[in-house]
């Protein structure tokens, strides 16, 4: 989860598509909560911890980074221990933007980047609690991995 950012100068990215016109959310990142969320959902079915473990929000190194970027590191520590992602599965929850309408892209984005097919799928808070009151964005994920054979 990402608090919406209050510096107008930078774009909300979701699944590596940009929603002009929308508050950004608060990251060391590109802060791309969608991507993220996959990005740890591989990590913890691989064993290797996650997001933050990796790519530290306390590292200058990775201030600004692409999230896509970093979720194609994933896949290649999970390729490095034995794994390969079967398909990864993600709901977004928040009540703006509305994703239908980019909901193909950013699939195919995410899924150049994690190695594998990975669903988007979105639902509303309905008004309830800090996403309800549009105070940020959550998005949750699971991935599937299977063991490669050497």
């Amino acid at each position: 989860m990402h608090s919406f950012s209050v510096d107008r100068s930078v774009e909300l990215i979701l699944g590596g598509v940009v929603f002009p016109g929308e508050p950004a959310l608060s990251g060391h990142s590109d802060a791309d909560v969608v991507a993220h969320a996959v990005a740890d959902a591989m990590l913890g079915a691989a064993g290797l911890g996650d997001i933050g473990t990796h790519f530290s929000d306390q590292d200058e190194g990775w201030k600004g980074a692409n999230s896509l970027d970093l979720l194609a590191r994933v896949a290649q520590l999970v390729r490095q221990v034995g794994f390969r992602l079967v398909n990864a599965d993600c709901t977004v929850v928040c009540e703006r933007p509305r994703i239908v309408g980019s909901r193909e892209e950013m699939m195919a984005n995410l899924s150049v980047a994690a190695g594998g097919p990975v669903h988007v799928k979105a639902t509303r808070p309905e008004g309830l609690g800090a996403l309800g009151r549009q105070e940020g964005i959550a998005c949750m994920a699971v991935a599937l991995l299977e063991e490669v054979s050497s």
